[in-house]
């Protein structure tokens, strides 16, 4: 009777690529020609998070959250260049100590090492990989392949589905390379390259108010990985480009679901969409994600669980470290002490509860050779404090209802009374529950990170 699982991970999807938020935001949408069929017709199957929210927004330190349900400054994977601990307790070794079958497929980014530690079968790519003719670690051997690396992936991802049975419970892991960078021209199939070629965007709202920490706009420096065009030609075309790569995302969930039905098996499983992390497309005058305005932080996430779990919209705070304890309590399951995440299995119930959080701690140790620097943030449902270690006076305070695009810095407008004092409390709360300290490795103060490996705690 234990359900099985697909997970769909694409890579800096951010909240509102898909087409039922764009409709969902009228006159307000910043892609209102955006379709996503597949994800809009899940959407209306699922539980749809329009609060969900990554707690480190970096591609590595994202995945490992997910799989441990613990922080990064705890998992100890900080940064895109810390191998994956092989040993590190993750709720797939969970699930496959339980009998489950487990498979990943995709992008890993989580190390040189040719392991994918919890998981049955996998095909997959060391770091970045690439879109076309991508090899790929096949079981631990490496495999040539031609064609678009999400393409042959998901290939792999139906291939497994077609030999499931319901004699053995499963859990699928797939995940996309796309939208990540490069995007756009070669690297899209033929089909997607001209697509949305009509289409406009309509204007950034915040691309006028720079980030505090002023990204270096020069062309090579730090600043050029996290630099966004600003001309509305340039600006058009990145968002086209991205969106193109988003479409693909829903071709291939397509495929994916299409073949859970084919099985027979849809009925018994659970099919979760969301993203490593979000991603900025001018906001702020940014490219990629890693700080704390809303663009990085939030993402997609859609629960559809038959007989367990009606369709509506839930708009309680979910975090991808709450995606661990999930999988393993609606498998039966119980979590090990050392996860941070709580199970959203009540909220897909639909039982409101009266300690659900209503703040959370986000955190994001600089990279070298990105301008980002380290920025520790909470964030209730109302309000912001953003916060960049050694620079005090870069300190940023937002009020969301009246300023979701977060233009208006309270502390520099004078206006901020007693809110920072409060959310500074909320803050200080929050470190000292999470055990809080910056990881071996970071000076935040010099603005660098060394980048030291480091091991994955809680076993």
């Amino acid at each position: 009777d234990r359900p099985n699982f697909v997970f769909l991970y694409p890579d800096d999807q951010r909240w509102d690529a898909l087409g039922v938020v764009q409709r969902e935001q009228g006159e307000r949408a910043r892609f209102p020609w955006l379709r996503t069929p597949n994800l809009d017709a899940l959407a209306g199957q699922s539980v749809r998070f329009r609060e969900a929210f990554v707690v480190n927004s970096l591609c590595s330190p994202g995945r490992a959250c997910v799989l441990t349900g613990r922080y990064s400054h705890l998992n100890g994977i900080i940064n895109n260049r810390t191998p994956f601990p092989l040993d590190a307790w993750t709720f797939a070794r969970g699930l496959q100590q339980a009998g489950y079958t487990t498979a990943y497929f995709g992008k890993w980014h989580m190390g040189p090492q040719t392991e994918r530690p919890g998981f049955d079968e996998f095909a997959s790519f060391i770091g970045q990989g690439k879109y076309i003719d991508c090899p790929l670690l096949v079981n631990g051997q490496r495999t040539p392949t031609s064609g678009w690396v999400d393409d042959v992936t998901t290939g792999y991802a139906v291939d497994f589905l077609r030999r499931q049975t319901a004699d053995r419970p499963f859990f699928l892991w797939l995940g996309f390379k796309s939208p990540h960078g490069p995007r756009g021209g070669a690297n899209l199939p033929e089909r997607l390259r001209s697509l949305y070629a009509a289409a406009a965007s309509r204007p950034v709202p915040n691309l006028g108010v720079p980030a505090i920490y002023n990204a270096d706009r020069e062309p090579s420096g730090p600043g050029r990985n996290q630099r966004a065009p600003v001309d509305a030609p340039a600006v058009l075309t990145a968002h086209l480009d991205y969106m193109r790569h988003i479409a693909g995302v829903d071709e291939n969930v397509g495929r994916v679901l299409e073949a859970l039905e084919a099985s027979g098996l849809a009925g018994r499983t659970v099919v979760v969409f969301t993203s490593d992390n979000g991603y900025y497309l001018g906001e702020h005058q940014l490219g990629d994600k890693r700080s704390a305005y809303e663009e990085s932080l939030r993402v997609p996430l859609l629960i559809r669980w038959p007989g367990g779990a009606a369709p509506s919209v839930q708009d309680a705070i979910a975090l991808n470290i709450d995606l661990a304890p999930t999988f393993l309590d609606v498998a039966g399951i119980s979590a090990p002490a050392s996860v941070q995440g709580r199970s959203l299995r009540p909220l897909l119930a639909g039982r409101p509860l009266a300690d659900w959080r209503r703040s959370f701690f986000y955190e994001y140790f600089k990279e070298a050779n990105f301008a980002a620097p380290t920025v520790l943030a909470t964030r209730t449902t109302t309000a912001k404090l953003i916060t960049y270690p050694g620079h005090e006076e870069w300190t940023e305070v937002f009020e969301l209802e009246s300023d979701p695009y977060e233009t208006r810095n309270l502390i520099g407008a004078g206006e901020v009374g007693g809110l920072q004092a409060e959310l500074a409390a909320e803050h200080a709360r929050w470190q000292s529950r999470l055990e809080f300290r910056l990881p071996d490795g970071v000076d935040a103060a010099a603005g660098t990170n060394r980048n030291a490996p480091a091991r994955a705690r809680g076993r």
